[in-house]
């Protein structure tokens, strides 16, 4: 965060004080593994946005925060920070993903068929005064194959390429080590927009349904479920399981009318974030598609078609710095156009008193 101004050791102590006494409070205190448990969505925003994967430090600082979702992100960010890095992971399968969430808002009976899970969706949104009580739901686990939606089109040309034939699979540019240039590419554009504020994107993503840059999307298929991580270390020289992620991925179809060099085809936008989170990985596919305007020679007119202004604004950490930044002292800054602003008024005021006086001397030459 951004901070001019340091007040006095003092007055800042007694602030700390406060507010660690105010965050225990009266009651039994909460522990980061009932946080973990019972707040698993908040968990998973924190995660996605602070960009690191731990539900433990996540919870640990929404404690710490008292539950200021911002604050917790700014924590998490400020802490990764202090990590060592050993390289990078081998990009993740998500299509061999077993979902513990699978729904598509295209096929009703698609290959693998339709998984509900655990989901707000259904419920009649009223509050309810017997949460402590839950009742295991009933049911076997089948396992079995879930093809994505997007390969099943894919095999009718129906869709366009998952990647375009000249792909040359660069290594991306990673956003938490080097400075945004832009134009970005799409994997840096989808690094930004995974690790970007979930009410920004969301607004955007619906600007998209109201007619600033629609592309009429169908929600392909979402999934829920944990994927294994796999690091190939140089000296060993195989990939190795380091561990498993949650993650919610979607892949949202857009119409396309095509042009003299491609057919009519469907297209795509991605979403993937950490834990559970459909809302942002929906609202990042659309704003996905939105940004590829120029691939399909598609007009910008639209706030969400603009890279610059949605990838410069959706860092909500860099948001909350530069907004809360006005709240701490700029007292030399202000006497200066305090300053400013009364020479101004006084400038003003003679020169009133100038103009009153030409007049006053042009009145008694003519009655003279």
């Amino acid at each position: 965060m951004y901070v001019a101004v340091k007040g006095g050791e003092r007055a800042i102590a007694n602030a700390h004080a406060l507010l660690d006494m105010r965050s225990q409070g009266l009651s039994t205190p909460v522990a980061t593994e009932q946080i973990k448990e019972q707040l698993s969505h908040l968990v998973s925003r924190v995660m996605a946005e602070g960009s690191l994967y731990d539900e433990d430090l996540a919870s640990m600082a929404l404690l710490q925060a008292q539950g200021d979702v911002l604050e917790a992100v700014t924590l998490i960010r400020s802490y990764r920070t202090t990590l060592p890095r050993y390289g990078n992971s081998i990009a993740i399968e998500t299509d061999q993903l077993p979902p513990e969430r699978r729904v598509s808002a295209t096929f009703k009976d698609l290959p693998g068929g339709q998984q509900l899970g655990a989901t707000f969706d259904y419920t009649h949104r009223l509050l309810r005064e017997d949460l402590g009580s839950a009742e295991a739901p009933e049911g076997v686990y089948v396992e079995r194959e879930y093809p994505r939606i997007t390969d099943i089109l894919g095999t009718d040309s129906l869709i366009e390429p998952e990647v375009p034939e000249d792909w040359s699979d660069p290594d991306p540019a990673d956003l938490t080590r080097e400075p945004t240039v832009f134009p970005m590419t799409r994997p840096e554009r989808l690094q930004a927009l995974t690790r970007g504020d979930e009410g920004f994107l969301l607004s955007l993503g619906y600007s998209t349904q109201r007619g600033f840059g629609r592309t009429h999307p169908f929600a392909g298929e979402i999934r829920v479920g944990e994927v294994e991580v796999e690091f190939e270390a140089p000296e060993i020289g195989f990939p190795l399981p380091i561990g498993r992620l949650e993650v919610t991925e979607c892949q949202m179809i857009n119409q396309f009318v095509g042009d003299d060099n491609t057919p009519p085809q469907f297209t795509r936008g991605y979403g993937l974030v950490f834990g559970r989170s459909e809302r942002k990985a929906m609202s990042m596919s659309l704003i996905d598609r939105a940004l590829r305007a120029d691939e399909f020679g598609e007009r910008r007119v639209s706030p969400a078609q603009d890279e610059e202004f949605v990838i410069s604004h959706a860092d909500n950490v860099q948001a909350t710095g530069f907004v809360e930044h006005l709240k701490l002292p700029h007292y030399v800054d202000f006497q200066a156009e305090l300053g400013l602003l009364r020479a101004l008024r006084k400038q003003s005021k003679n020169s009133d008193a100038d103009s009153s006086s030409d007049t006053t001397n042009q009145g008694t030459d003519i009655n003279g």
